[in-house]
């Protein structure tokens, strides 16, 4: 899943994407790159981040989403905690809403099986103002599992069809350095809850306290790629990633390795 940021103020590249034609040739070199997923988000989730009205989310995203349509063939998402602003997509195009809140808004989990979309339940302690002011898990992996679970329940309750459902661990949102590696590696128990999993810990923020430099958002691709790698080794079904050409490359050649194993002398 490539990114697609038309927000002004998203961590790594808020504000870079300029006007409509920047931000659909910036998906469409995503969609060169090997992206199977563009996903098109017009309100920045970041740490601190205030929210936006329905109508500004809708200027930024319903222009690139109807240009970019008839250019491609990949699917492409929307990434948006507001019904309002998922129907328009949809009916824009887009086949997936990516939700922050997990469906968490009145009436989202009923409109999401009216459209029959596939939905991404994320989990995030918190909102996204104050979400790392001070979080706190007794067992971050059993809870984040148990409300992704509950959450899951909740859309299946409603009529989402279960082949729709997929569910991100939501690396960042809330979540200490410890929390974030203690879920990335506990990820094969949130794989083994049978729904598709979506990683996106792209460019965040812990990997620059973890090993030298990242500072820059952009300085983070190494992290990125061991965080992705991480991801395809636990059976997760998708990682959301900004450096798309990079990720694919390190995703073909782990698995040539792996497939290789079998045929090593030293096995």
């Amino acid at each position: 899943m490539g990114v697609v940021n038309v927000t002004p103020d998203s961590f790594s590249d808020g504000g870079r994407l300029q006007g409509v034609e920047g931000a659909v040739a910036h998906a469409l070199a995503l969609d060169r790159a090997g992206a199977d997923i563009l996903d098109i988000g017009g309100e920045s989730t970041r740490p601190g981040a205030a929210p936006v009205s329905i109508e500004s989310e809708l200027g930024r995203v319903l222009p690139v989403l109807r240009n970019l349509r008839p250019l491609t063939r990949r699917r492409i998402s929307v990434d948006t905690c507001k019904p309002e602003v998922a129907r328009a997509a949809m009916e824009a195009g887009a086949e997936i809403w990516n939700d922050v809140t997990a469906l968490g808004a009145p009436g989202a989990a009923d409109l999401a099986a009216r459209m029959g979309c596939q939905v991404v339940l994320m989990h995030m302690q918190g909102e996204p103002r104050t979400m790392q002011a001070a979080p706190r898990y007794d067992d971050v992996l059993a809870e984040v599992c148990a409300f992704l679970r509950d959450r899951a329940e909740a859309a299946l309750s409603a009529g989402v069809a279960r082949d729709r459902i997929w569910l991100d661990p939501g690396i960042g949102f809330g979540k200490t350095l410890e929390h974030n590696l203690v879920l990335l590696a506990g990820l094969p128990a949130l794989v083994a809850l049978g729904f598709p999993v979506l990683l996106g810990a792209s460019r965040k923020r812990f990997i620059a306290a973890i090993g030298p430099g990242g500072q820059s958002s952009g300085d983070r691709l190494g992290g990125s790629l061991a965080a992705a790698l991480a991801g395809a080794r636990a059976g997760v079904a998708a990682v959301r990633v900004h450096d798309v050409a990079e990720t694919v490359q390190a995703l073909e050649v782990q698995a040539a390795i792996l497939a290789a194993e079998g045929l090593s002398p030293a096995r």
